[in-house]
């Protein structure tokens, strides 16, 4: 595998290097691993998909886009109002 450079500001990199060191990893190996674990946002999409129509097919709920929205703004505002306590 060929190496990248990435500039980061140095204080991210020091924090990185400490994360990674605690972990017993160097930082090259600490985001190797740590970018294996992310998904991108069309990964994420798929495999949110899969989960909804799981559900479906296991409970018969189905919501509407309006009703995702809906309650996507009813936990934000939830979450928001927590944070705020």
């Amino acid at each position: 595998m060929a190496d990248a450079s990435i500039r980061i500001p140095a204080e991210a990199r020091d924090r990185l290097a400490q994360i990674a060191a605690a972990q017993g990893m160097s930082l090259r190996t600490y985001l190797a691993r740590l970018a294996e674990t992310l998904r991108t946002p069309e990964e994420r999409s798929q495999r949110a998909e899969k989960a909804r129509a799981v559900l479906q097919e296991w409970s018969g709920y189905g919501p509407t886009q309006s009703e995702q929205d809906a309650l996507d703004a009813e936990l934000d505002r939830r979450l928001t109002q927590e944070d705020a306590a």
